[in-house]
């Protein structure tokens, strides 16, 4: 009599065939998997989203300064000391803080006055490897805001300091005191070098804000 289905061998071989047709695929699978991973917390890591908040921060309260009232210091220890603007356009500016002046609410015809003056600040600075940010109260003038007559922070009621990033090997920003028609251009540049301990891989986060408003 005839009997139909497989042998099994006939069935072994199908299988042992259809494992190695299934093999690539899975490790192409696999591998997507990795490559998914992998992107994900690049995209998620500590040290990335570190920068994006920090260039978030940074080009916020650029946009909303005095670019007639801003000040970028260099810091030896606990001392900020500010640089003087540049009489060359082309000469580029430098230092390890910068302290931005603005308005905590919208500008009105009663701010721009002579005698106005922006009634908070914003200083950027690092301390002990982690870039900071010190909202306070100004008052005007080279000590009427972040730096005391003394050259240091100031600290205690009324000043707020928060961490924008961790990890970090340096921060520098820069501007131009003028273009070339000798106006200020109100444009500052910061250069921020990180550390990510994840990979140990050193990233550099370059952003550029630019002050948009002036008052006397």
């Amino acid at each position: 009599m005839k009997r139909n289905g497989f042998t099994l061998i006939e069935i072994m071989t199908a299988i042992a065939l259809g494992c190695i047709i299934m093999l690539p695929v899975a490790m192409l699978v696999q591998s997507g998997q990795k490559s998914r991973n992998k992107s994900y917390n690049t995209a998620n890591a500590d040290s990335r989203l570190d920068s994006i908040s920090t260039i978030t921060e940074f080009g916020s309260f650029g946009r909303k300064s005095n670019k007639n009232d801003y000040y970028v210091y260099g810091v030896s220890g606990t001392t900020f000391t500010r640089k003087t603007p540049v009489a060359n356009p082309e000469e580029i500016l430098t230092g390890q803080a910068v302290e931005f002046r603005y308005w905590s609410t919208d500008l009105t015809a009663a701010m721009l006055t002579p005698t106005s003056v922006a009634d908070r600040y914003a200083l950027f600075y690092l301390d002990s490897g982690q870039l900071k940010l010190d909202f306070g109260t100004s008052t005007g003038g080279l000590t009427g805001g972040a730096i005391n007559a003394a050259k240091h922070r100031v600290t205690g009621t009324g000043v707020t300091t928060v961490t924008l990033a961790k990890n970090v090997t340096s921060v520098t920003f820069s501007h131009t005191a003028k273009d070339m028609a000798g106006d200020g251009n109100g444009c500052v540049r910061m250069t921020l070098v990180i550390n990510d301990p994840a990979d140990n891989k050193i990233n550099t986060y370059l952003a550029a804000t630019y002050l948009r408003n002036v008052w006397p």
